[in-house]
């Protein structure tokens, strides 16, 4: 490979990472991003456009497809390591982006290998001009999205024997079971109440030392415990793309010793494409409050 060839494959990294993250910074900085939304065109238009530039500075290369994917992965590492270093992402938020990033970055460059195979010397300004659109539009669109998880398991106990568990309990020594939580995402630890009635205030301890603040707005003894969540941490994790706003215990006796107890979550995500990242929240939220309930099941049944 001579000197230019060398110096095309450097710019296809450097130039189309940097002008990806002068994007991303100039609309943080102009706060076009409503409410903090990552929309998903940052996970999709961003990376295909990536692809696309690196695709032109490569065009004489004659890649195999193989190398390109190759490519495609170290691009898709130093996007992820930039967002890492200047835009304050954290490692766990990084570990879930980095599928879409790689898919999309891949995609990218193989459109940019079909327009640029009869060997223009600019870049096709039509559709990278329309994808830059779409971003501007989506990025300045309102984005809402609302869910509920429920999850429920039956423990061998009465409801007033549950009861106290579910409202405050002491701090869970089980070691974690879900993958995410091994590798460093907060897990539920402890909760907190300041009186066992409505209204009062309920702290629910993560195990990196964050706290969620809640509310009690319905305390339906051995049957209902519903709390609003007033106040939740920022970090770069998952906290931040996500709002919690409200949890819920249901215990349903089922007559012959054992109860069903219920947890619901209804949280606002704050990250898209929906489609990629509701499976994610889904997934954690399901993990917390089975995690949670697990420890209600071990402390009543004793």
């Amino acid at each position: 490979m001579n000197t230019s060839s060398k110096s095309n494959k450097l710019l296809g990294f450097i130039v189309s990472n940097l002008l990806v993250l002068v994007i991303i910074g100039v609309n943080r900085l102009l706060h076009v991003e409503k409410n903090g939304v990552m929309v998903y065109s940052q996970f999709v238009i961003l990376p295909i456009l990536i692809g696309i530039i690196s695709a032109w500075f490569w065009r004489d290369l004659h890649l195999k497809t193989k190398t390109i994917i190759g490519y495609s992965l170290i691009n898709s590492l130093l996007a992820i390591a930039l967002s890492y270093i200047f835009l304050g992402e954290g490692v766990i938020c990084l570990i879930i982006v980095s599928p879409l990033i790689l898919v999309f970055v891949i995609t990218g460059a193989f459109i940019g290998k079909m327009m640029f195979r009869k060997k223009n010397q600019t870049i096709n300004v039509s559709i990278v001009s329309l994808l830059l659109m779409v971003f501007v539009v989506d990025s300045i669109s309102d984005h809402q999205y609302e869910n509920m998880v429920s999850d429920e398991i039956v423990i061998n106990a009465p409801p007033s024997k549950i009861w106290k568990n579910v409202v405050a309990f002491d701090k869970i020594k089980q070691p974690n079971k879900y993958w995410l939580f091994k590798i460093g995402m907060p897990s539920p630890m402890q909760t907190t109440v300041t009186g066992y009635k409505y209204g009062a205030g309920r702290k629910c301890i993560f195990s990196n030392g964050y706290t969620f603040d809640e509310k009690i707005v319905a305390f339906d003894v051995n049957k209902n415990l519903t709390f609003d969540i007033v106040g939740q941490p920022q970090d770069p994790e998952i906290m931040g793309h996500i709002d919690i706003n409200r949890g819920q215990f249901l215990l349903k006796d089922n007559g012959n010793g054992t109860t069903t107890l219920i947890g619901n979550s209804w949280y606002n995500l704050r990250v898209f494409p929906i489609w990629y990242y509701d499976v994610w929240a889904e997934s954690i939220t399901r993990n917390v409050h089975l995690r949670v309930m697990d420890h209600i099941k071990k402390l009543s049944e004793q």
